[in-house]
């Protein structure tokens, strides 16, 4: 009876930590003082903040986000998204997050809205860096979610992709999000890290999804901080002002010099940028 027993309470232990691995987001707390959420771009774990973490952490207690399928976490069932976006919301409820301000960099700045659109959210003000509503919108043209599917040609040539050619395809995206080579490099790594699946299917999930009209229900104080590479201010501007429309009010800055990576690219700038704001009612 007694090895039953201990066999039962290894299984359930297995068990348990097995579906503690599958979960939508996984967060780590550092520092101490006012709570902020940082989530992070796709494919990018909760490391991607480590640099404004360190500058900033003896007055703030940051929350890091990893999104399931990436940085080493387990995918989870799709559709992930929408699990994800769930996940987010239990998580400040759980935890009590009062006034929290929401950090959010590609992906994570998309998140942050769908959050800060919701009914008693709690958040205190939300931080978008080169982050935008509707990315499905700016990058296909007749964009109509409904017509973004998993089983497409697209989806099948991605999965299919052998690991030299994926390799190659990470290092092209690399070398557009960001100036610096050493991140390039760590770009490139996280994306061919990541679950295959979740990088093809999770991205359909993001490029269906289109939150300008639910703008019209954010009240509270949004910065956006966008990067002029390799568009240059005048077109970075007319996207955010087009893709923003419906948001009455907000702050954008546009970096100098930097790619989409901004905290990477700036993260000096970046830090200064972010402790501003968090300083500010």
């Amino acid at each position: 009876m007694k090895n039953i027993f201990l066999t039962l309470v290894i299984l359930f232990s297995l068990s348990t930590q097995a579906q503690e691995s599958k979960q939508p987001i996984h967060v780590k707390i550092i520092g101490k003082g006012k709570p902020v959420l940082l989530i992070p771009g796709f494919t990018v774990p909760g490391e991607s903040w480590n640099t404004t973490v360190n500058q900033l952490k003896d007055n703030y207690e940051f929350h890091v986000v990893t999104l399931a399928g990436f940085g080493g976490k387990d995918p989870i069932e799709f559709p992930w998204l929408p699990k994800v976006t769930k996940a987010l919301k239990n998580y400040i409820e759980q935890q009590q997050l009062k006034n929290v301000t929401i950090v959010g960099h590609s992906l994570g700045g998309t998140l942050a809205i769908w959050l800060a659109s919701r009914e008693n959210n709690n958040i205190a003000k939300i931080v978008l860096v080169d982050a935008l509503p509707a990315s499905g919108a700016l990058m296909i043209p007749n964009f109509k979610p409904e017509n973004l599917v998993y089983d497409s040609p697209f989806n099948k040539q991605q999965l299919a992709m052998n690991e030299n050619s994926f390799e190659q395809l990470a290092q092209s995206m690399a070398q557009g999000m960001s100036l610096n080579p050493e991140a390039q490099k760590q770009i490139k790594n996280w994306v061919i890290s990541a679950d295959r699946k979740t990088y093809v299917y999770g991205y359909t999930d993001y490029l269906k999804l289109d939150l300008r009209e639910d703008l019209k229900n954010i009240s509270i104080p949004v910065t956006i901080i966008a990067a002029d590479k390799p568009f240059g201010k005048e077109m970075v501007t007319k996207t955010y002002q087009s893709q923003y429309a419906n948001l009455t009010k907000y702050d954008l800055i546009i970096t100098d010099n930097s790619a989409h990576f901004v905290m990477f690219d700036k993260p000096e700038w970046f830090g200064e940028q972010i402790q501003q704001i968090l300083a500010t009612n």
